[in-house]
């Protein structure tokens, strides 16, 4: 369905993450939480040891983002599945996040962050994942496991580092580098878009 791999600014340092570094012209970027507006871009095109990246380290509390896309809702249910490629430092860890078409916000208990020294490409299916209720302006989970959710119509899909950054260095963030999402594109109606 989709692929975001990040733009570089023209500098090419690091910067606030904004609508202008999504590469993909039909998706939208939304940041989460008190200091998602921290989440930076950085990492050089081409560089395989430091790929253009989303970094979380600068977030003091729990962070996020999502991606929307413009035409499409996503159809998570079934052989779907998400891929992104990440590095992690400290005990921090990525979750999938996705907002439904009725706006509930799901977080799921699939955490990637298996390696602190080199990239990883991950991949998971999101109906093998339980997910729990996330109150998206904290970013923090809510409730309990859910028994049954409904990942037929989901409208923004990203990733959610729970615990504050620790800046520059080693100490703890989450760095991602892409995000693909392979699904059944659900097409929304002309009032939705």
């Amino acid at each position: 369905m989709f692929k975001e791999e990040w733009k570089q600014n023209e500098k090419g340092d690091e910067h606030a993450a904004t609508q202008d570094s999504v590469g993909s012209p039909n998706l939208v970027l939304t940041l989460y939480g008190a200091t998602g507006k921290d989440l930076q871009i950085t990492g050089k095109a081409g560089d395989e040891n430091n790929p253009i990246h989303i970094w979380s380290g600068n977030c003091t509390s729990p962070c996020a983002l999502a991606l929307r896309d413009k035409i499409n809702f996503a159809d998570l249910t079934g052989l779907a599945r998400i891929r992104w490629n990440t590095k992690i430092s400290g005990f921090h860890r990525i979750r999938p996040i996705v907002k439904l078409a009725d706006g509930t916000w799901l977080i799921g208990d699939r955490a990637d962050g298996s390696s602190t020294r080199d990239w990883i490409v991950s991949e998971f299916t999101p109906a093998d994942v339980r997910w729990m209720k996330l109150d998206i302006a904290r970013v923090v989970t809510t409730g309990n496991l859910l028994e049954k959710v409904d990942l037929s119509k989901v409208d923004e899909i990203g990733f959610a580092d729970l615990m504050p950054g620790s800046g520059h260095g080693p100490g703890g963030w989450v760095d991602v580098a892409q995000i693909e999402v392979y699904a059944r594109a659900v097409l929304r109606s002309s009032a939705s878009q």
